[in-house]
């Protein structure tokens, strides 16, 4: 039990130390303001009952809860194929192959997404922790967390969960 225990508690901790830097991305000053038009002026709005006829299991639990994927589990992690990263839950363009980069976290990461209002970015206090949360723009669905340590030209790492996203080749 003690060796569950452990084991848990350093998962926890790797968790946290892969997906979070010292400063918060917002002050970059780089990061898009909250409450801007979505893609196509649309929102999607579903109540709860709704999306989980939708979305599988593990997508409702990241998506509507805010819960995170086991890191190295996704298989959008080692797609490299020319095309565009999608909500799962409403379809919006998120993110273009162009942006993703190997960031050693687990998870799949880009530099930007492709459109300055594909997300939105919120604070995150959860669990002891002051991170910027990445939602989409147009459910508000969760799908990561943005930090300020990533490749040129934005220094920006959109840390994001694979089961939140589709992937369609172009």
């Amino acid at each position: 039990m003690k060796f569950i225990l452990g084991s848990l508690t350093a998962i926890a901790i790797f968790i946290s130390l892969a997906c979070q830097t010292n400063s918060s991305a917002k002050q970059t000053g780089a990061l898009y303001e909250q409450g801007q038009t979505p893609p196509g002026g649309k929102r999607v709005v579903k109540t709860n009952a709704e999306w989980k006829k939708i979305l599988t299991p593990d997508q409702y639990a990241v998506l509507r809860e805010h819960g995170t994927e086991r890191a190295g589990t996704s298989p959008l992690l080692n797609v490299h194929e020319e095309g565009t990263f999608y909500c799962a839950a409403c379809k919006n363009p998120l993110f273009a192959e162009k942006a993703k980069f190997e960031s050693g976290t687990g998870w799949p990461s880009f530099f930007e997404p492709i459109s300055k209002n594909a997300v939105k970015v919120a604070k995150d206090n959860s669990y002891g922790m002051e991170r910027d949360e990445v939602v989409c723009s147009v459910c508000d669905g969760h799908l990561g967390h943005v930090f300020n340590d990533g490749p040129k030209p934005t220094g920006l790492r959109y840390c994001m969960n694979g089961v939140a996203m589709t992937f369609q080749k172009k």
